[in-house]
């Protein structure tokens, strides 16, 4: 009997995504036909050791290598499946799983969602995060069968999540994550409308708090000076003040190329289109912050592409923790703070709202205005301009 042929196969399209990772597939081959699987893990080049196909040098490489050689072992699985049976082997076997078509009722519903996520028209960015909530869905049950995605485990799966200190609206975006791909699986037939768990289950949100950082602690970020082991950690600190200069997102930054800085009339300008609304935003970086932005675009000027290459973003978060300390700054902050803090300060600085909206990308300015937050010495400042003896003779 034949016997099919595996190998891991990284970044087989010789193409990086957004955010400059590529896809880790396993080769099947059989009588000089192949097929891909993908095992759903996106990781940068300097983490694939081609030499050993295997992940090295990453925060979590034993357990994503565990999850791939996981993956490897069930094709393997289902082969031996049809040896056991008598069943000839062929690749179209391998790829349904079974040789008269996957029961769905009772099929993963992670698998399902991932196969949805892979051929969904949908922004590689809203793909990714599908694909984390579908990750986390999987640490907690690894084979949650659809017939099994009820009420009781939508609960035991917010409780897990809460219990690893997840905030509760990162929950909730998880949960309306899983909610759309209950819908999918409704919409498919593989689940049953009337089944349908989010009927009864309620997503739970909190007033966001819109992080930002005051002048003088953007200013510690600034001119802090990293010991010289820890230089691996500037590059995100660069990245996050540029954004805080900029207001961009991290979706935003990492899709940004030496072609989106143009000049006009000698000045330095930043043009792009947002990924999340598609709005097309151009920044006068000459003009933002004292042109703070251009110093950091002329400091990699020669290395532009390495510049606007981030990791990924909860790695940099890692990352901007430690710069945190460093700089003896008390409030925790992420890199999307960046976002707020340069919203923020623009309003602070006297910048009008319409003005901040456009430089945002902001599609409705209800938005921006979440934004406009007071500070204590604003408070201060407007109080002491007010002239209240011009009103002595209003009460004569």
């Amino acid at each position: 009997m034949l016997k099919i042929r595996y190998r891991k196969v990284y970044n087989r399209k010789n193409r990086l995504n957004r955010q400059g990772e590529a896809l880790i597939q396993v080769e099947a081959s059989l009588n000089k036909r192949k097929v891909y699987f993908s095992t759903h893990i996106y990781i940068a080049p300097q983490y694939w050791n081609k030499e050993k196909s295997q992940i090295v040098k990453h925060p979590h490489q034993e357990e994503l290598n565990g999850m791939i050689q996981e993956f490897l072992l069930k094709l393997q699985w289902k082969e031996l499946e049809c040896w056991k049976k008598g069943i000839p082997v062929s690749l179209d076997i391998l790829k349904t799983g079974t040789e008269t078509g996957t029961n769905h009722t009772h099929g993963s519903f992670v698998e399902m969602g991932k196969q949805w996520v892979d051929m969904s028209a949908r922004r590689e960015s809203s793909k990714q995060n599908l694909r984390t909530t579908l990750n986390l869905l999987e640490k907690f049950h690894r084979e949650l069968p659809l017939s099994e995605l009820t009420y009781s485990i939508l609960q035991d799966f917010e409780y897990w999540l809460r219990i690893r200190r997840y905030r509760q609206n990162t929950i909730a975006k998880h949960m309306a994550h899983l909610r759309t791909l209950a819908r999918e699986a409704i919409k498919r037939g593989y689940l049953r409308a009337e089944d349908n768990p989010f009927y009864s289950y309620k997503i739970r949100t909190t007033g966001g708090e819109h992080v930002f950082l005051l002048p003088e602690e953007l200013e510690k970020l600034e001119t802090l000076v990293l010991p010289e082991r820890e230089n691996v950690l500037q590059h995100s600190l660069d990245a996050f003040l540029f954004c805080c200069y900029t207001g961009l997102r991290y979706s935003d930054f990492t899709q940004l190329t030496a072609k989106h800085l143009i000049y006009i009339k000698g000045y330095l300008w930043l043009n792009f289109r947002t990924i999340k609304t598609d709005e097309e935003v151009s920044l006068p970086l000459y003009l933002l912050f004292d042109g703070k932005a251009v110093g950091l675009i002329r400091k990699y000027e020669t290395k532009m592409s390495d510049f606007f290459c981030l990791k990924s973003n909860s790695s940099v978060n890692k990352d901007l923790e430690k710069l945190r300390k460093f700089a003896k700054l008390e409030k925790h902050f992420s890199f999307h703070s960046a976002r707020h803090t340069n919203a923020s300060l623009l309003i602070h600085y006297g910048v009008k709202i319409t003005t901040v909206q456009k430089l945002l990308g902001h599609r409705s300015i209800k938005t921006t205005q979440l934004y406009s937050d007071v500070f204590h010495d604003s408070i201060v400042e407007d109080l002491k301009k007010c002239n209240y003896s011009s009103r002595k003779g209003d009460k004569e």
